[in-house]
Formats: C-alpha cells, structure tokens, sequence
C-alpha cells in the first residue's frame, strides 16, 4: 500500500490506501467519517455522496488513489458553509428527514441544486433528485425545503452564499483541465508520480481502440443502429462531417483541446444528477470519400472514477433528395470500470438515441448558419432532463401510445 494525501474537510491528511480502495471506505475506515453513508454500493442509491472540488461524486465507485491532490467534503464538513446552514434549518422546518440515512448524500445533492440552478422549480428539483433515493419520507419535505431556499436566496439574497454560487464552476473546470493535460502527454515523458490523475497514456495510444474488446462489447449487445436527416446536399453534410472541431461543437458536452489532421484530443463532460464525469481522450477519424462513410475510433479515461470508455462510431451519408440527406450511425462502445453497470441496461440506448436526435439538430442549425455554442464554455449534459423523455417514451410505448417527438 502507498500512501495518499487528498484534503478532507479542509485539511489534509495522509494515509496508507490499496488502489482498489473506493473513497467512501477510505473515509469511513481510515478518517471514522462515518456520516458518509453506504447504501447499495454501485453508485446508485446516492447515499454516499460527497463532494469532491465542489463537485458531488459517489464515493462508493470513486478511487480513493483517484482523489490524490483533490479537495474533499463530506457531511461533516460543512461548518461555515452559508448555503448548507440555510438547508439545514429549512430540512428541519419541513421535516424533511426521518430515519436520516439518506441525509447526508442528499443535503450533498440539494447544496449543488441551490447553488447551480437559482431559477429551478419544483419540477426541475424533482428531477434533479432523482439519483438519491429516499425510503422513509415520500420526498415532499425535501423538495419543499430544496424551494425554500432557492425562494430565500430570491428574496433576500444573502452574500456568502452568492460568492458559493460564483465559485461553483470554477473546481470542476480545473478538474477538467487536469484530465486533459494527463491525456495529451508525451508518452516518452515521465510517468507522473502516484496518485496522478489518470493513466500515462498518450493520446495517440488511446485512439488505437482494441478489436478484441470491440468484438465482445458487439457480442454483449453494446452496439446501436441510429439515423438522422438533414435537410442539406449530401456533399455539403460530407463536407462538415469532416471538420472534426465543427461536429464536435456540435456534441453535448464536448470540447476540443487540439487537432492535428484526422486526430483530435478533448474531453467530454456529463452530468447525471448528482454525478459527473469528464473522458478526456483522443479519436482518429477514417474517411472514405467515394463511399460517404467514415469511422471515428476513439477512447477516454474518466479522471475520478477512473472508468475507461473506448468505441467505433462508423457513420453513411444517403441522399434522399437533392436538399435533403439522410445519416447513419452504427456505434459499438466497451465502458469498464465503476461506470460499467450503467451500460447494463437499455435505457443507456434510449438515451444514445435521443442525444443523436439532438445531435443532427445541431448539425442542421450549423449548416443552416444559425450560431453554435458560446466558445469557451465548458458544456455539460443535464441527463435528468433527457433521462426523464426516455422514460416518458418507453411508458408511451409499453401502453401502445408510440414515442413522443
């Protein structure tokens, strides 16, 4: 076992930690901070939530090795801390707790929904909430408690908690920025001492994505069939489809650090409730002119969980008319790691399906000369809001209703 130091509660601390050690356990039997909870121990309970550079994380499938360097709160942490005094005393006014387990993972929650969306409403709270699960009080009191301090902050801002809000951004960019640095290293340099960031892997090794890993992920049915149209020629989509930077502004969460060619080197960011990730890596795109087709293999490391992602996304240009044109994708992607299970199941293709859909809108606004995203920014993807359409669609379409556009 080596040693790690990662700042808890605003101090730093070391300890002898195995890699395979998650952050939750780390905490619980190395610090005795045991008001993080363990519920279902696969990141979906969200009993276990805390917060990591501001960010909340679950720390039942976060590394502690991962955490190396990174600022840590948990429950116990908070003193001081404007935003959560006013949640817990509104927590306590609308009796929102009762057996209190789940308490502490979802303060963790309510404290980024205050902070992150000041005009949210009860819908939106909702779902945000999502990802923590709550056995004993049927939510209302949380979600009345979540209002009332949004509705405090509207009528009486208070000053602290506005700079908590101003401040909110900033640690999940320099994580970002952290990753992408890891990523887009020079193989032949050192590799970085214990406890970076992620793999000291080049990014041209991590656009070489493994046929053998491909050939299983197709076998366990990790492979999606989608199309979308695009009412353009066909040679102007083929021309913008080979503009790597162009369709990757296009992409929900994604931001290009360089490109070389037909290499680039970015990340993308995901927000899933209460959980966020960055996969920072590379991908190189094959294209065959004559055919219209092209394939885009790339790969990427998430820098907390530590969960890699690798994949093919091979893509068909059809012309059905001379405006308009049709494009197919087939996608096949491994993911391992602590974000494993969440390939499991079939919602993860719905939801694929439904962030191609926006996708090609996207494509289609860019062609149609209307303005992209704000360059700069660091995007991310609320898939509460998107996750929420998905269900809402299988439901319709269990009960013979069809999908909703």
């Amino acid at each position: 076992m080596d040693p790690i130091s990662i700042h808890v509660n605003g101090r730093s601390v070391s300890r002898a930690a195995e890699p395979r050690t998650h952050l939750a356990d780390f905490l619980r039997d190395e610090l005795r901070l045991t008001g993080t909870h363990l519920g279902c121990e696969h990141g979906v309970c969200g009993a276990c939530t805390v917060l990591v550079d501001g960010q909340p994380t679950r720390s039942c499938i976060t590394f502690a090795v991962a955490c190396e360097g990174h600022e840590v709160t948990t429950i116990e942490g908070y003193d001081g801390d404007a935003a959560m005094q006013l949640l817990r005393q509104a927590f306590t006014r609308h009796h929102a707790l009762q057996c209190g387990f789940c308490t502490p993972g979802m303060l963790a929650t309510a404290r980024d929904i205050v902070l992150r969306l000041p005009d949210a409403d009860e819908a939106r709270v909702r779902l945000e909430l999502s990802g923590n699960l709550c056995r004993c009080t049927g939510y209302q009191g949380i979600v009345d408690a979540i209002l009332d301090v949004l509705q405090q902050q509207r009528d009486t801002p208070d000053a602290q908690f506005e700079r908590l809000r101003h401040r909110l951004t900033a640690p999940r960019t320099v994580a970002v920025q952290r990753a992408a640095a890891v990523v887009a290293a020079d193989p032949s340099a050192p590799a970085p001492s214990k406890g970076a960031t992620a793999n000291p892997v080049g990014a041209a090794d991590m656009a070489e994505v493994d046929p053998v890993a491909m050939a299983k992920a197709k076998a366990k049915g990790n492979a999606i069939e989608v199309f979308f149209d695009v009412p353009h020629p066909l040679e102007r989509v083929w021309e913008f489809m080979g503009d790597l930077p162009a369709v990757a502004s296009c992409l929900p969460g994604a931001t290009v650090d360089s490109h070389e060619g037909d290499r680039v080197k970015g990340t993308i960011a995901i927000k899933f409730g209460p959980m966020s990730a960055a996969f920072a890596g590379a991908a190189r795109l094959e294209r065959d002119d004559a055919a219209k087709r092209a394939v885009l293999r790339g790969a990427g490391q998430d820098s907390l969980s530590k969960s890699r992602t690798q994949g093919d996304i091979t893509y068909r240009l059809e012309a059905l008319s001379a405006d308009s044109t049709r494009v197919h994708v087939d996608m096949i992607y491994a993911l391992q790691g602590p974000l494993a299970q969440f390939s499991r199941s079939g919602l993860v293709k719905d939801f694929v399906r439904r962030m191609v859909a926006d996708f090609g809108h996207q494509i289609s606004r860019r062609l149609s000369g209307q303005a992209g995203p704000i360059e700069g920014t660091l995007p991310t993807v609320s898939m509460a809001g998107m996750m929420w359409s998905v269900l809402w669609n299988r439901i319709r379409g269990w009960f013979g209703a069809g999908p909703r556009s």
